[in-house]
């Protein structure tokens, strides 16, 4: 797992080793999410009021229900800074996706989005299973490609093909939208890898349950390869893999393996959800 050859936050390649599991061939989509709500009346985090205890340095217009959601600019702007294009929106989550006045309607079957790490978990517990450590993933995502920089292979395009939902054009203020989507598309529009899964790279980013932690050897690489033993340090990092529909090479090349980026626990996002994994 990882790589020598693009960012720092991937290396070293090394080999890693996981016992037995079984992953989803699909995200979890607005429609198993409504599901799980539905049967149990969960209350996402992005739907709840953030605490003014653990953010006293917040803007108290802020202290309201809502979530990050990406913007696009309407020409270019400095990639130093990320508010350039990313804003706190009151009133957006999973059912809200762009904020109030918006909705899921017609997207019952794309990824679901604007969860938290703690929403992720308690929709695995409920259908009997967990989210994937990041070794897991990576060795799921690779498809038996083992070394390759790609899901499929070497070649970002092979014969021209979009295999992925990613951004064509220069990031944030010009998406192209060859591959057919500007924004999240249904799960299972592009190709498979060679174990069955769709998306598993581009579309949206997908927590594991793995801490992040950067240049990991030794017992520090075994710590970064199982799960968290809590959920309640707000500092905590998780680790996020697989890059979303905003991915672009002008910026962030991270539709890949061994990409790999850290999340805090309460981060949510319009590019963010999950899949599962099962252990016999």
């Amino acid at each position: 797992m990882g790589s020598d050859k693009f960012y720092r936050e991937e290396r070293p390649a090394r080999r890693a080793e996981v016992s037995e599991f079984w992953i989803d061939p699909f995200l979890v989509t607005n429609a198993d999410f409504g599901a799980f709500v539905a049967a149990t009346g969960y209350v996402t985090y992005a739907e709840r009021a953030p605490s003014a205890e653990l953010y006293p340095d917040a803007d108290p217009a802020l202290l309201v229900p809502g979530s990050l959601v990406f913007i696009k600019p309407a020409g270019p702007v400095s990639l130093a800074d990320y508010r350039n294009w990313w804003a706190y929106v009151p009133g957006a989550c999973w059912r809200h996706p762009q904020g109030p006045g918006t909705s899921i309607a017609e997207k019952s079957d794309h990824p679901v989005v604007h969860i938290a790490y703690e929403d992720a978990e308690a929709y695995a517990r409920w259908v009997g299973k967990s989210l994937p450590l990041e070794a897991e993933w990576e060795y799921a995502a690779r498809g038996g490609l083992a070394g390759a920089a790609y899901t499929w292979g070497d070649e970002p395009f092979p014969n021209g093909r979009h295999m992925a939902n990613t951004w064509q054009g220069r990031f944030p203020w010009e998406n192209t939208a060859d591959d057919g989507y500007e924004g999240t598309s249904p799960v299972g529009a592009f190709p498979a890898n060679a174990y069955g899964l769709f998306d598993i790279v581009g579309n949206v980013w997908e927590w594991t349950s793995s801490r992040y932690t950067v240049g990991v050897r030794g017992e520090a690489e075994r710590a970064c390869c199982r799960a968290s033993e809590t959920g309640s340090d707000r500092e905590t990092k998780h680790v996020v893999k697989g890059g979303s529909h905003l991915c672009a090479p002008n910026y962030c090349l991270r539709f890949r393996p061994a990409a790999r980026q850290g999340e805090t626990l309460d981060t949510t996002t319009s590019h963010i959800g999950f899949r599962c994994v099962w252990r016999p």
